[in-house]
């Protein structure tokens, strides 16, 4: 079934349709919904409810409104993500205690550059995606958007509805947490 066919079968509340469509997607999304969660159940209970979400979006739409699906489900569930963390106030509110800069170690924390540390290309999923998982919210949407999803800064800030230098400073503090998360968990598995 192409694109428009399914997005109009499901725009008929066609129950294939949307199997299709969860089959299609549902690893892609569940793997996004890893990297904006905290663990595993809530990436589960994410990619359902953000899958829905989706669903709904698409079915309020006209076939032409919708150019590329991936893109669509892409973009629409990031979305639904930042919604689903957002809506857990309880976390989300949470400040990070640890600050981005530490006068007291010669270690280089910038991402960007060659770090003898930690070979990033050679770092297996799993302690990415736990590294990631144990940043507090605020910093780990940020990260995710721009860093990962190739957001703008300021793009990335109009989403979480902060302003752009409340999104620069969990930026930095993603960074360099992340970071550590990685080192702590390296740590462990070596141990």
């Amino acid at each position: 079934m192409s694109s428009p066919e399914l997005i109009i079968a499901i725009q008929k509340n066609d129950k294939a349709a949307k199997r299709t469509a969860f089959d299609t997607y549902y690893g892609q999304l569940a793997a996004i919904a890893n990297r904006y969660s905290k663990n595993a159940d809530q990436a589960e209970e994410m990619t359902n409810s953000g899958f829905a979400t989706c669903l709904q979006k698409l079915q309020n739409l006209r076939t032409s409104q919708v150019a590329d699906l991936d893109a669509f489900f892409e973009k629409e569930f990031i979305q639904a993500c930042i919604e689903f963390v957002k809506n857990v106030r309880s976390e989300y509110y949470v400040s990070s205690t640890v600050h981005a800069t530490d006068a007291t170690t010669s270690k280089n924390y910038n991402l960007f550059e060659n770090n003898e540390l930690i070979d990033f290309n050679h770092l297996d999923t799993d302690v990415l995606v736990k590294s990631l998982q144990q940043m507090v919210p605020s910093q780990r949407l940020v990260f995710n958007l721009h860093v990962i999803d190739g957001y703008s800064l300021l793009d990335a800030a109009a989403l979480l509805e902060s302003s752009e230098a409340t999104a620069k400073s969990n930026l930095e503090k993603a960074r360099f947490n992340f970071q550590k998360n990685i080192e702590k968990n390296l740590k462990q598995i070596k141990a």
